[in-house]
């Protein structure tokens, strides 16, 4: 039976949208495709560069650890390790292990050598003193130079005068690897360093401690203020023109960008109430500001998910209305209010413009022990790596990202772990 006029028109429109969906899911098919294969391309060009940062060669010499030229005082003080010769003896044994004699190839064999080897070597002693007077073996990293070499980025068919190796120093870096001296293996200084001018010696320990101080410090300002706020506004405050205005602004300020944080921190934190740079308590109060929207509004959020039944019975049974909310509806809450406050937490970690506004690009050796020490964050420490011309910070740089994006994984994982742990279902 042939189809009527109708049905032709209806069947031709079928036909036509159902064009249109498949044209859409495989536009979307695509354009997650592309995503996928951008965040795949980042990651492998990342953990390619980064993975390698984990490593480092060392050579194991045979230390003769005399005390008298070690400890000259014999207290194993800072002064009397520093006053000893332990420069000298780790020239000694490389000069003896590469057979350097003229005064050209003895500077030659000293430069393969890290320029921390004396403190290392101290800090052995120091963590050792029962092996006094003995012969140890001990690693020493490799210079950065000497270190490329090994890993195929300096090469011997290049003119020497094109290279940062000599002739010499690549002879003596072969032999010592015959001798089987050179190993390659994880580096303590990645995880246990801290800011150094020298690749071979730079480390996260002090930006890793900064970063934990500086969102201690977000977190004890911003998770209670945040959490207060939201209440008041879901559950106390009048509607009226004042508190929409609050609520537009709060929302205004979420989008706002955190350098404008870094700069307000710095006109107020630092010039008008004089705080010093660089330090975790200004940094952790600049994140608190940045971080406070993304808090009231998650907050408000999870407030409002509690049922309105929850409100009801417990002003039913004679409960007033800071008991209801207090007891029962912000208990319930606090998932969604922990969920929100630990990704507004993630999203701090990984901010670097306001905290160089306050000054915590500052080069800094030392860790910090408290919030008003000086120290830096781990985003501040990749982007101040990121800038150094030696090949192997842009190693350790992709290790320090790869480190961050594995916190800022954590940190997610946790928030949705906690979720699921604490939440109720209605």
């Amino acid at each position: 039976m042939p189809l009527t006029k109708t049905e032709q028109i209806v069947n031709a429109s079928l036909k036509s949208r159902r064009k249109k969906e498949r044209a859409f899911q495989l536009f979307g098919i695509a354009a997650i495709a592309l995503a996928l294969f951008f965040l795949v391309t980042l990651m492998g060009s990342i953990l390619s560069k980064g993975i390698p940062g984990f490593f480092q060669y060392y050579i194991t010499l045979e230390i003769e650890l005399d005390r008298e030229r070690l400890d000259p005082l014999g207290d194993l003080s800072e002064q009397s390790l520093f006053d000893g010769q332990a420069k000298k003896i780790i020239e000694e044994v490389v000069l003896e292990k590469t057979g350097a004699k003229s005064r050209k190839e003895r500077k030659a064999a000293r430069k393969l050598l890290s320029n921390g080897s004396d403190t290392r070597l101290t800090a052995f002693v120091r963590a050792n003193p029962s092996l006094l007077n003995s012969t140890q073996k001990v690693k020493f990293a490799l210079d950065d130079d000497a270190d490329s070499y090994f890993r195929g980025f300096v090469k011997k068919e290049t003119p020497e005068q094109q290279r940062r190796l000599s002739n010499i120093q690549i002879e003596y870096l072969d032999k010592m690897n015959e001798d089987g001296l050179i190993s390659h293996e994880i580096s303590d200084y990645l995880f246990f360093g801290s800011a150094s001018r020298n690749a071979e010696m730079a480390g996260i320990q002090g930006a890793a401690i900064g970063s934990v101080l500086t969102l201690l410090v977000c977190f004890v300002i911003a998770f209670p203020i945040g959490v207060a706020t939201a209440v008041y506004l879901e559950e106390f405050a009048p509607k009226n023109k004042i508190t929409e205005i609050i609520e537009i602004n709060i929302n205004n300020l979420a989008a706002v960008p955190s350098v404008v944080f870094g700069i307000l921190g710095l006109a107020i934190f630092i010039n008008l109430f004089g705080l010093p740079r660089s330090i975790p308590l200004v940094g952790g109060m600049v994140l608190a500001l940045m971080t406070l929207p993304t808090i009231i509004i998650s907050s408000r959020s999870a407030i409002k998910a509690v049922p309105p039944s929850i409100r009801d019975g417990a002003l039913g049974v004679g409960a007033s209305k800071v008991q209801a909310t207090m007891h029962h509806v912000v208990p319930l809450a606090i998932p969604g209010m922990l969920t929100g406050t630990i990704i507004g937490m993630a999203q701090a970690l990984g901010e670097t413009a306001p905290l160089l506004m306050i000054g915590m690009v500052a080069f800094i050796v030392d860790i910090p022990g408290s919030v008003t020490e000086p120290g830096t964050v781990l985003p501040v420490q990749i982007f101040m790596w990121a800038d150094f011309a030696e090949r192997m910070f842009v190693q350790k740089t992709s290790s320090a990202i790869i480190i961050l994006l594995l916190f800022l994984i954590l940190m997610n994982g946790g928030a949705i772990w906690l979720r699921k742990k604490l939440e109720r279902r209605w």
